[in-house]
């Protein structure tokens, strides 16, 4: 495929935002990475997710805490995914490249890739946003209709009703199938990815064979295999419910864009409007929420300023809004997080019932 191309006037607003954000850490004499509240959250997690995870495998308590841990497993899997992982595969949750580099790893372990994912997030979806045929992120189909340039399925209609149930196996689809139809084809869609050396070969395999141990072998021998199935069901329940409406309240909700690419290959805005266009913040006056979705409530600060660690989003999202103010720029925000589920849900039901 051909890559599309952005407007490359950069305007006024784009030059003011970027300097008033150098600007607030020269001033306050901090790095734009993660600080010491961010490792205390980060042990915090690995150690309870270890702590749970132990309890039920070598202590094999009764089935009804058993089946509640593993959902509390699918809750931290998605907690440490948001916060450590993504920060660390973005290059912000140190100021080293070796620390980022396993934080980045925890997604190994975790059952997916993260070779794979910062071509897919990192390069696809954080520079194509909402472009259909392009980000993958709001590829669903045929199962969901998320933007209006998608093809349209009589089923759609009822996708308002079923989406939840399309998003309990979006894990359990990430790590079983779509990894692997990365792998073998090489590609995102019809997006290439950077040629394979034997390092990722290697990373790839070794890490989904001790995913496999660690979550499918080790449980079985343990419970049984009826057992550790309903376990493992709700574990992945559980974590792809989690990430995947997070990630689409930030993106398929009222007011945002899905821009379309023109006869010439190329769109309409520069690159930071067409992210304000395509994305939207929610509950982000709720810092209990902030900190186990690993700031992606500021999605908008995240898209503009994706080398920022997101502890860093509730300071700097007063000036980016500030800023599109003043230059009369959009930014869509939703005061709560049940406001941007409904969001969500009338823009799954207005897509299933307009062809």
């Amino acid at each position: 495929m051909t890559t599309p191309r952005f407007n490359k006037i950069q305007s006024t607003f784009n030059l003011e935002l970027r300097n008033r954000i150098t600007q607030y850490f020269k001033e306050n004499q901090i790095s734009p990475t993660g600080n010491t509240k961010l490792y205390f959250k980060a042990i915090i997690l690995i150690l309870t997710f270890i702590a749970v995870y132990i309890h039920l495998i070598i202590f094999t308590p009764s089935l009804l805490i058993a089946l509640s841990e593993c959902i509390v497993l699918g809750f931290l899997t998605s907690f440490i995914g948001f916060n450590i992982m993504h920060d660390g595969s973005h290059g912000s949750f140190s100021q080293s490249t070796f620390i980022n580099s396993i934080a980045g790893m925890s997604m190994n372990f975790l059952g997916s890739n993260v070779h794979f994912w910062n071509t897919k997030h990192n390069v696809i979806h954080h520079t194509f946003t909402n472009i259909d045929d392009i980000d993958d992120d709001i590829d669903v189909k045929p199962f969901l209709r998320l933007s209006p340039t998608q093809e349209y399925h009589f089923f759609h209609k009822f996708q308002h009703v079923y989406f939840l149930a399309a998003y309990s196996i979006f894990f359990l689809f990430w790590i079983f199938y779509t990894d692997y139809v990365k792998y073998f084809t090489r590609k995102i869609g019809d997006y290439p990815m950077p040629p394979f050396n034997a390092k990722t070969h290697i990373s790839f395999w070794a890490f989904k064979l001790i995913h496999a141990v660690l979550f499918i072998v080790l449980p079985i021998i343990q419970f049984g295999f009826l057992n550790w199935l309903m376990g493992f069901l709700l574990y992945t329940i559980a974590t792809g419910l989690v990430l995947a409406i997070v990630f689409q309240m930030a993106h398929t909700v009222d007011g945002t864009e899905f821009p379309i690419i023109n006869e010439h290959n190329s769109l309409e805005d520069e690159w930071m409007i067409h992210q304000l266009k395509t994305t939207a913040n929610f509950s982000t006056k709720n810092p209990i929420l902030s900190w186990f979705v690993g700031g992606l409530n500021f999605q908008i600060e995240h898209h503009l300023f994706p080398k920022i660690s997101h502890v860093h989003y509730p300071a700097i999202s007063r000036i980016v809004k500030k800023t599109c103010q003043e230059f009369d720029v959009q930014y869509i925000e939703f005061p709560s997080i049940f406001d941007a589920f409904l969001s969500h849900y009338r823009h799954l039901k207005f897509l299933g019932q307009n062809a």
